[in-house]
């Protein structure tokens, strides 16, 4: 079955970090761009990180830079992003995904499998 199974999400105080996961199946992650999306209550989905399908170069956005590293295990796998010094403000849903390439300034682009999400709330 091809999916993708997010984890690691919980409460957590400012300042405070969390590593979430995903894990992929029924097929490689070496074939695929891989990153992470966030969508926090009333707002629209936004992209967090990037990992390349060519090389594994990795992407960010603005709010995520410097903060949060994004990372693969291809023999397990399995991807993963260290979230460091968390703000009430990464309070969101973290999805997974899996597309075609990385935007310059971010993103994951073209899309074609997400996972289901895992909650973060970020708050003392």
């Amino acid at each position: 079955q091809v999916q993708l199974v997010e984890s690691g999400g919980g409460l957590v105080q400012p300042g405070g970090s969390l590593r979430l996961s995903c894990s992929a199946s029924g097929f490689s992650l070496k074939w695929h761009a891989i990153g992470w999306f966030r969508q926090a209550p009333g707002k629209e989905r936004e992209g967090v990180s990037c990992i390349s399908r060519r090389d594994g170069s990795t992407y960010y956005t603005d709010s995520a830079k410097g903060r949060f590293t994004i990372s693969r295990d291809l023999a397990k796998n399995t991807m993963s992003m260290q979230m460091n010094s968390l703000k009430p403000e990464d309070t969101a849903v973290y999805y997974c995904a899996r597309g075609d390439y990385c935007s310059g300034n971010g993103p994951l682009g073209g899309m074609d499998l997400w996972g289901k999400g895992t909650p973060v709330t970020v708050r003392s």
